[in-house]
């Protein structure tokens, strides 16, 4: 049932229409034309020129993998103003504004990071057999579980990424000793067999099928078919370009087609594994079979119609969870502003960021808070969105909901919000309005919204637990457990003073430790840990194909660790210069583009010329 044209939407609830198949889209409505599908000769001889290079490089020495890589860096660098401009073209948005600055901090910047930082890594293990860890990196918990520092690397990666810090949880049971042994752990083989790997699905952000396949080829040791729908042909061809070193020695071969195409790929003898990205539906159809009695009869049988590794990354429905505190009035803007960012960001296509705002009940700041974020999404002119079935999906959502006037937003804390849909903004032809639906149950095991990625610009409100930092931390990770599709991202919003209570500060560490996601930023979006590069990206290990959840496996993760739990990213309230992903920097642009090239060649006089794009922004 793959490649489909974005990441991981989760399988909707009946009567929301579900994430098409590009091939079956009109082009009119994708805002780039469709590409060809590769015929079935061309789609064998290229898994046939694939399987002859695989056991070569999988045998090829470290050293020589990180030349090839750093051989990738100028060609991608070329590519990014055009990859840029056909991401900005699906939008309708101007290439030289600031808004396409988020085509340049989902795309460029991140690839090329990770390019450089696998070769780096590669390096490591050519000098001392494991990518290097920083002195003190792995660490034991109070409660004996280990974690490991693993971003910032450099001094530069404060110039550049603020105060960030990211750590891997590894899985209950693993020691620091083991963790060091299962480094790298294909490096560790004297002899690797190698094999063709498929990274199924176009994602919505365009640097994310092709960081998969990075991934398969320089930490899992495989040579990739990269499945891509027709509509990203345009895109393809860039990226095809950019990759020649790849391409040409028969390392990494793009391919095109539908769902049949998807099946056949994956169903093919010279394909040694399989990784996905797409709708967990779409997903279950190709382990499972098509939804009916027959999947779910081989569901609950363990029958699978595909029967090689799979691995996954399949997105679900993200959580903002904002403890009870009296904020700063600068601190609550800040964080308005940071999820009414996630929301716009290329027109809320990507499957990771805010979809659902879980506040206190009876949180004194609400009404604050929401003014803010209305304050936020009005100053953004409505977008066309990313994927032809968002004007249906918000109506589906939106459609037995009334209208709510934003004043409605500001009643007393003591009171829940009322039920309803504030409309931000005044869309044009094909545009959609930013959504906020309130007064939403988190008992309500039957609501659409808890089950459904909208990707349509809409957030969700719902109020559980009490204004006790305790209690409410309890009764959130409850609801998000229980309640919400899906395992990959949330994010919480915790005032660092509140920490210093040591009952408060034991309950955020709990909830952080009981949260079922494999990545959970604390005062930032989860996106952060996927531009970052270096943290492992992917869903909570708790899924199994049976109920596969937002995935299996970790990504990126250029520290090649494991056995990893999640990545626990941490922010401070707010940070200046305020990032370029806002939705109110004036220079996003020009700061993507330089942190593109800062990202190629990390010179410092580079990173000053990103910084200085930064601070005028």
């Amino acid at each position: 049932m793959l490649p489909v044209p974005d990441a991981a939407a989760a399988a909707p609830a009946p009567g929301i229409p579900a994430v098409s198949d590009a091939a079956t889209a009109p082009a009119a409505d994708l805002g780039a034309p469709r590409g060809p599908e590769t015929p079935p000769v061309e789609l064998d001889r290229a898994l046939s020129e694939l399987g002859e290079a695989a056991l070569g490089f999988a045998r090829m020495p470290p050293r020589e993998k990180a030349s090839l890589l750093r051989s990738l860096l100028p060609g991608l660098l070329a590519a990014a103003r055009p990859q840029v401009e056909a991401s900005c073209a699906v939008l309708g948005i101007d290439p030289g504004s600031a808004a396409s600055g988020a085509a340049w901090l989902a795309g460029p910047w991140p690839t090329l990071s990770h390019v450089r930082l696998l070769a780096e890594a590669l390096d490591g293990i050519a000098a001392r057999g494991r990518p290097q860890l920083g002195r003190g990196a792995l660490r034991a918990r109070p409660d004996g579980r280990v974690e490991v520092e693993v971003f910032p690397t450099h001094l530069r990666d404060s110039a550049l990424h603020g105060p960030i810090r990211a750590s891997a949880l590894m899985l209950p049971g693993a020691t620091p000793a083991g963790i060091r042994e299962g480094q790298a752990r294909f490096y560790q083989q004297r002899d690797p067999e190698g094999g063709v790997a498929l990274v199924l699905g176009a994602d919505d952000v365009a640097s994310v099928p092709l960081r998969d396949a990075l991934h398969k080829l320089f930490v899992d040791g495989r040579v990739v078919a990269l499945a891509l729908s027709p509509r990203s042909a345009p895109l393809g061809a860039i990226l095809e370009r950019a990759l020649a070193p790849l391409v040409s020695r028969g390392l990494l071969r793009f391919v095109y087609g539908g769902a049949d195409a998807g099946a056949y790929l994956a169903g093919h003898p010279a394909v040694a594994e399989v990784h996905v990205t797409g709708p967990a539906a779409a997903h279950d159809a190709l382990v499972w079979g098509p939804p009916g009695p027959s999947q779910a009869l081989r569901r609950a049988s363990g029958e699978r119609l595909l029967d090689k590794p799979i691995s996954s990354t399949l997105g679900g429905v993200t959580p903002v969870v904002v403890m009870p505190w009296l904020y700063g009035e600068d601190e609550l803007w800040f964080q308005a502003r940071l999820l009414a960012s996630q929301m716009v960001s290329n027109a809320s296509l990507a499957g990771h960021e805010a979809q659902v705002l879980v506040l206190p009940r009876g949180f004194v700041q609400r009404a604050l808070l929401l003014r803010m974020l209305h304050r936020a999404l009005a100053a953004v002119p409505p977008r066309r969105p990313a994927h032809p079935e968002a004007g249906a999906r918000h109506a589906a959502l939106t459609a037995a909901r009334a209208p709510l006037e934003r004043e409605r937003l500001e009643g007393s804390a003591d009171v829940p919000l009322p039920r309803g849909v504030v409309r931000v903004g005044e869309p044009g032809p094909g545009e959609l309005p930013w959504t906020l639906i309130t007064g939403l149950s988190g008992s309500d095991a039957d609501e659409p919204l808890f089950s459904t990625e909208p990707r349509c610009g809409l957030l969700s409100i719902v109020e559980v637990g009490s204004s006790d930092p305790v209690e409410f931390l309890e009764a959130a990770t409850r609801f998000c457990n229980d309640r919400l599709q899906g395992t990959l991202g949330a994010s919480i919003v915790a005032h660092p003073i509140s920490e210093e209570d040591p009952a408060v500060g034991a309950a955020l560490d709990r909830a952080l430790l009981d949260l079922r996601y494999g990545v959970i930023a604390v005062n930032q979006a989860p996106a952060a840990a996927h531009a970052a590069v270096v943290p492992p990206w992917g869903a909570h290990p708790s899924a199994t194909l049976a109920d596969i959840q937002s995935g299996l496996g970790f990504v990126h993760n250029t520290a090649m660790l494991a056995p990893v739990e999640k990545t626990i990213l941490r922010a401070p309230l707010t940070t200046f210069p305020r990032p370029p992903g806002f939705l109110d920097h004036r220079r996003s642009h020009v700061v993507g583009e330089r942190l593109a090239a800062c990202a190629a060649d990390p010179r410092w006089g580079n990173v000053a010329r990103a910084v200085s794009a930064a601070l005028r922004g």
